[in-house]
Formats: structure tokens, sequence, C-alpha cells
């Protein structure tokens, strides 16, 4: 009976943690002071092709998805294709809706955009890892290469891969007509804040808020995300 309500907690965090991660991917597009890099190449995607962004995040991580039922199925689960079939759709509209309530906020407003993104994009990522019903398309690439590949440290692997993802998507941009000023609304601070200190907040929000959501105070797990997330690419 524990491991059952366990289990449906584990199904609500991947399902609450996604949503909150697409509502705080589009209000980081509506701050334009820079999103995370694996947006960066949906972003340069969906400039360089005539669909709405919504379905190019789709078939992008369809993509990135065959990749995983190829080299590590293991990391593949229920959380993988909720996050495959809803993130798009959920950070389109609340941008859509941020914009029509102000289509060119202060930059005071930015900046608080910002901050409340960066603050629960952190807090849905533990959510989503903690619960360990599957990791992003995007996250089973870097896990791969350096935990079934042993090509190297997972830290090191994941910055390699943002920064490809940050040249290509700036490079598909440019390629589609687009300027420099208009990369520089989603590649910025926001991007290098992200690539170096996400990773310590989400491990704050799992150890004190989602790790206690999960197993209760008293009986917690105390496992860092990073581990949480090797352990599953090794099985």
């Amino acid at each position: 009976m524990k491991d059952k309500k366990i289990f449906i907690k584990r199904i609500f965090m991947s399902l609450a943690g996604v949503i909150v991660l697409a509502i705080a991917v589009g209000i980081l597009k509506t701050a334009a002071l820079g999103v995370d890099p694996f947006t960066t190449t949906v972003i340069g995607l969906d400039k360089a092709i005539p669909l709405q962004y919504g379905i190019i995040y789709i078939i992008y991580n369809v993509v990135l998805l065959t990749f995983s039922l190829i080299f590590n199925r293991k990391l593949i689960g229920i959380a993988t294709f909720i996050n495959l079939f809803l993130l798009g759709y959920i950070t389109q509209f609340t941008q859509f809706l941020l914009i029509k309530v102000n289509a060119e906020p202060a930059i005071w407003l930015r900046i608080i955009y910002f901050i409340v993104a960066i603050v629960i994009m952190c807090y849905g990522s533990a959510l989503y890892i903690t619960a360990d019903l599957g990791v992003s398309t995007y996250d089973a690439i870097a896990l791969t290469m350096a935990n079934k590949w042993k090509w190297g440290k997972f830290k090191f692997i994941r910055i390699i891969t943002d920064c490809c993802c940050l040249i290509i998507g700036t490079g598909l941009y440019l390629l589609a007509k687009g300027t420099w000023k208009e990369v520089f609304s989603f590649v910025g601070a926001g991007t290098i804040i992200l690539a170096f200190f996400m990773g310590p907040l989400v491990d704050f929000f799992n150890v004190h808020c989602a790790e206690p959501m999960l197993y209760g105070k008293n009986d917690k797990s105390t496992e860092t995300v990073e581990t949480t997330a090797e352990e599953a690419a090794k099985e």
C-alpha cells in the first residue's frame, strides 16, 4: 500500500514538474534575458522551420528519443513522454498569455520574470528528477555518454552538449535570416546563469522540497540529483 502511494506521488510529481518547467521556459522567453541551451536549439529550429513552436519541440524530441531507444532504453519512462507531448505547448501558451498582458515589459519586470522563472524551473526540475520515472530525451544523451559509454563525467559532457545546443540554435536562427540583436534576446545572461547555477539550485530543491514530498520528512532519500540520474543510467 505504501509503495502504491509513493508511485502515485511519483506520477503526480513528474506531471507537476514538467508543467512547472514548461511555464518557466515560457517566462524566460518573455523575459528575453536568455533561455536554457536546449531551448536555444528549439528556438533556432522554430525560426528556420515554418511550424508552431509546440510541433517543432515534439519533432526535435522524437529525434532525440530515437537515440535513447537505440542506445539506452532504461532512461525512457512515463516522464519522458509527458515532457515530450506537454512541455512545448505549455511553453508556447505561457508566453502568449504574458505577451497579451504586457507586450513590451520594462526591464525591471523582465528581471522579475527572469528570477521567478529560474526559481520555478529549478523546483520543477527537482520534482521531475526525484520522481525518477524517466529523464528528458536531452538529458538521456549526456547520461548515456557519461555512464554507459564512459566518455567522461556527466557534468563535463553536459557542458559540451549545452555548447553544441547554443551553436546549433544560433546558427539556425541566423541562417533563417534572423539578426544578432534577436539572438541576444534569447541567448544572454540567463543562459550563462542556467549553465553554471541550475545544478546546485536543483539539488537544493531536491533535498529540501522534492524528497520530503515523496518520502516524508522522516524517510527521505539522501541522494543528490546527479547520483540519482547516474544510477538510473547504469541500470
